[in-house]
């Protein structure tokens, strides 16, 4: 009975002693750490959002107009409308301040990406490692689903999708998701197939260890690190991605309309402005870039720090 649990917790106590010794280069890793801030902001931003901005400032004031009055930029724009009051960033189409319409869009466009990437996350952990760990004509049925959602151009998809199902914000999700979810499942896959030769995975065997003890409890705890990082790298990427269904004109109504903000909502109304309120495109799209940036940033030094090939 020791050897058995002795053989058990092996495998535990390596991965814990990996993952701490980790955490300890995270800390010494410039590109973490600026990732951290920058992703660490948005998450901020997206969890104050409604109590830094209030109620009253998604109404509509056309009164207002367009309007810039930030001395610190000067568009060289000599008809622009000088606001009446000091707004950072100057109004947006509906005469609404503009920093804070893009405070509130932060919250749906990162809600939406980490609803669609923890989903992707679990229906690859799922499918990838019963694949990878079964083989044969299960792994075989599981890897020509996902060829058909890899043949098929992901915002051509994406877009199909919305059009049949109805413009809403849980079908725009769902329209991402559907076209998101095979990558994880290549890539738990690939880890699962490299993981279950391992010389504890024949000894749990050797001992009498369940198929799904072996596969749940130990192989795929010992396979996750790169799904943390590509789900890292995948939010900023999700963002993008719905920001432009959203740009192209595939938005859901109460977005279309100016009711909720959402960044590619705001950048879509921006482009109509581009020559005469340059700032309404810029900063929404600005926006959506620093999040990407902070992201990748994380994601890319999360590869760094998690793959021994990789680590300085």
């Amino acid at each position: 009975m020791e050897s058995k649990a002795g053989a058990e917790e092996a495998p535990k106590s390596g991965a814990m002693a990996d993952l701490r010794y980790s955490l300890h280069l995270m800390s010494r890793n410039k590109l973490v750490l600026a990732g951290s801030v920058l992703a660490a902001g948005t998450i901020l931003v997206a969890l104050l959002a409604h109590v830094i901005v209030p109620a009253s400032a998604t109404v509509d004031d056309r009164a207002i107009r367009i309007c810039w009055n930030n001395s610190l930029i000067n568009w060289h724009i000599p008809s622009i409308n000088v606001c009446p009051r000091p707004l950072p960033l100057g109004t947006d189409a509906y005469g609404r301040n503009l920093l804070l319409m893009i405070i509130l869009a932060v919250p749906l466009d990162l809600s939406i990406a980490l609803e669609i990437v923890a989903s992707a996350v679990v229906i690859g952990l799922v499918f990838g490692s019963i694949a990878g760990y079964a083989g044969g004509i299960v792994d075989e049925a599981i890897l020509r689903v996902t060829d058909i959602f890899f043949a098929v151009p992901g915002i051509l998809l994406a877009i199909v999708l919305m059009t049949v199902l109805g413009r809403t914000i849980p079908n725009l999700t769902l329209a991402v998701l559907i076209t998101w979810w095979p990558l994880y499942v290549r890539l738990i896959r690939s880890q699962v197939l490299s993981e279950k030769e391992r010389p504890y995975v024949e000894a749990l065997r050797a001992m009498g260890a369940g198929r799904f003890r072996i596969l749940f409890r130990h192989v795929v705890p010992n396979s996750i690190y790169p799904l943390i990082v590509q789900s890292t790298l995948d939010i900023g990427s999700v963002i993008l991605t719905v920001s432009t269904l959203v740009f192209l004109g595939f938005a859901p109504s109460n977005i279309a309309t100016g009711q909720t903000p959402e960044l590619g909502s705001l950048t879509s109304q921006g482009s109509q402005y581009i020559f005469s309120a340059p700032w309404l495109i810029i900063f929404p799209g600005l926006t959506i870039l620093i999040i990407s940036l902070g992201f990748n940033l994380l994601g890319d030094g999360l590869r760094d720090v998690f793959d021994p090939r990789l680590r300085r």
